[in-house]
């Protein structure tokens, strides 16, 4: 078995992005209460979590909380658990909270990756998106990772906002590239149920860009990193070589075992899938009390891994490994959708290559709809 992954979720933001959806408080206060909470949960996992080669440090904004706090985290991990010598350890960033001190103490304490949230690299576009960033905090930032010697930089971008012009998102594209990042994430916006930019949708204030237009962007997005040298390796994520994957990302993608610790983090280990509770105050009370925060669970079927496996790999520029597909689920993709496949290689949106069934550049543009297959 492969070896597993821990995630952390730091659960405070300074203010709430108008897209995301992800579970953050807004107050500060608690954040000693937290990492205390945070170090008790680990010690819950001791013995069923025993060894990991990746942490992810995601939130919230993990670089909003003191980098001592970091140190301290990872300092507990390693007393607590078998951390590989060589672990990929990183940690999401937001622009405006981390000078150059901060920078060289986070990779001190052992941070060996940071992917940096610019989103974008026009102002206006970052007020649409409510970041607390501007454009020239976003490249001191940059330059700030580099002198403070992180030679894994990754940075993430957003596409597909209302108003976004494109030579704004060719602008930002070019800037990104211009660092020579080690990693370069490229999301479509995904509105939330719930937040601001939903609620901006729902009363027609605001208009999404339509497929046609998005489609456009992805493929002239795409054409224009691997121009500049980068591996598209997944729908969003390419890597100037594939060293520099994101380790940690391809466990959720190939259903390796991962632990997630903090409010509302996930875990995943064989058929079983849980997660945390989405309050602050309910996970500090839970492990207060020796209780292990978990708000609810679910056994998958061996039909939904198989599901979920077809799903996520034909996001993967390397696809699904059709004999290792069928040992593992025993069901011979080729003869059961014998007909739909055909069709589809017919379309030109997967190929099959190397014993692979994988998307082609036009199947990446409408990965999710693949797995319907």
């Amino acid at each position: 078995m492969e070896t597993p992954g821990l995630y952390i979720h730091i659960p405070f933001c300074f203010s709430k992005c108008h897209y995301c959806g992800f579970y953050s408080t807004t107050s500060l206060d608690a954040v000693e209460d937290f990492v205390r909470a945070l170090l008790g949960e680990m010690d819950i996992y001791r013995e069923d979590f025993n060894a990991f080669d990746t942490i992810y440090i995601g939130g919230g904004t993990p670089s909003l909380i003191p980098v001592k706090y970091v140190g301290r985290i990872l300092e507990e991990a390693a007393q607590i658990f078998a951390i590989s010598s060589h672990a990929e350890i990183t940690l999401e960033a937001n622009p405006a909270d981390l000078d150059l001190h901060d920078m060289r103490a986070l990779r001190n304490s052992g941070i060996n990756r940071i992917n940096i949230g610019i989103q974008s690299f026009d102002d206006t576009v970052l007020t649409i998106l409510g970041r607390k960033h501007n454009r020239a905090q976003a490249l001191a930032a940059l330059d700030n990772a580099e002198k403070a010697g992180f030679d894994a930089t990754g940075i993430d971008l957003i596409y597909g906002v209302p108003g976004q012009e494109t030579d704004s998102w060719k602008d930002t594209l070019l800037t990104a590239l211009s660092f020579h990042p080690a990693h370069l994430s490229c999301y479509q916006l995904t509105v939330e149920p719930g937040t601001p930019l939903a609620i901006r949708q729902s009363e027609g204030e605001i208009v999404l860009p339509d497929e046609a237009f998005l489609a456009d962007i992805f493929f002239e997005t795409t054409d224009i990193i691997e121009k500049a040298g980068y591996i598209q390796y997944e729908v969003s994520n390419f890597a100037r070589n594939l060293k520099l994957t994101s380790r940690h990302n391809q466990k959720y993608w190939n259903h390796t075992p991962y632990l997630g610790l903090g409010p509302s983090a996930h875990s995943f280990r064989e058929h079983r899938r849980w997660w945390n509770h989405c309050s602050l105050s309910g996970y500090i009370k839970d492990l207060e009390r020796g209780k292990a925060p978990v708000d609810a669970s679910e056994t998958l079927t061996d039909e939904q891994l198989q599901l979920e496996a077809l799903f996520l790999g034909l996001r993967t520029t390397k696809g699904v490994h059709l004999k290792d597909y069928e040992l593992r689920f025993t069901y011979d993709l080729l003869s059961e959708k014998n007909s739909i496949i055909a069709t589809l290689i017919q379309k030109g949106f997967i190929e099959i290559h190397n014993g692979c069934l994988r998307p082609t550049r036009a199947g990446l543009a409408v990965a999710d709809s693949l797995a319907l297959i």
